[in-house]
């Protein structure tokens, strides 16, 4: 099992275009932290930073004790599932999650037994030959999820994976995901734009404005009398946290 290690960004810039962003931030090793904020306040782009897909304009990006500032996503000790669950349609359910050990899919027999033990902790055992036109939404996160355990590695990076499940199956694969993340002690960040998915899951809570950390804090403390100002004004008056049961 690999155990989490904290993350970092130390005054760390990126700019798409005239957006700008700027990150100072660190997320504790085993801790599930949701990455909270308005569209377009920098939750992706945080995320792809530490996952590597952006390199910023300064600053530096540790992982552990790593810096990873200026290393390519593959070598990375990071695991990323996105909104789209990046599946390949041609092929099967087993296959798909094998490409978290091998690319070229040369497994062995320890491998194919690490995905058969992904897929049963995931609820997807008896669907290894499925394709993913034959499941549901939900069942394909299912799917990334294993294919992110059987990767094992100590940072998982979840770039809203649930956002097109309705309530009750986003319910059910937050769970799923505080689960496994309690078995593993995966350091876990988690974008989001539901306030409940962060009081659901997160430990602690990172909201972003204007591409800058405007709050950071317990997540509980998000949902008290006296939360951060930028997160009241996110959620709005009529959902104030304050009131929230």
């Amino acid at each position: 099992m690999s155990e989490g290690v904290a993350v970092r960004l130390e005054d760390v810039s990126f700019s798409y275009g005239e957006q700008a962003f700027s990150f100072d931030v660190a997320f504790p090793e085993t801790t599930i932290t949701a990455v909270l904020g308005p569209s377009g306040s920098g939750k992706s782009t945080l995320l792809n930073l530490v996952a590597g897909f952006e390199t910023p304009r300064r600053g530096r990006i540790l992982i552990g004790d790593d810096d990873v500032t200026m290393l390519p996503p593959s070598a990375r000790a990071v695991s990323m599932i996105f909104q789209e669950n990046n599946l390949f349609a041609h092929l099967d359910v087993a296959a798909n999650v094998g490409l978290g050990i091998s690319p070229a899919l040369r497994l062995t027999v320890a491998d194919r037994e690490k995905i058969a033990d992904a897929l049963a902790r995931t609820g997807l055992a008896g669907k290894e030959k499925r394709l993913p036109r034959e499941l549901s939404g939900g069942e394909r996160q299912r799917v990334a999820l294993a294919r992110a355990l059987v990767r094992n590695r100590p940072v998982l990076l979840l770039d809203e994976p649930f956002a097109s499940l309705g309530p009750a199956l986003r319910d059910e694969m937050l769970d799923l995901t505080i689960s496994v993340q309690k078995e593993r002690g995966m350091t876990t960040l988690l974008v989001t734009h539901h306030p409940e998915d962060a009081r659901r899951a997160a430990q602690r809570i990172v909201f972003l404005e204007n591409g800058v950390v405007a709050a950071q804090d317990e997540a509980h403390l998000f949902f008290a009398e006296k939360s951060p100002e930028a997160f009241r004004r996110y959620v709005g008056s009529e959902q104030r946290p304050a009131q929230s049961r």
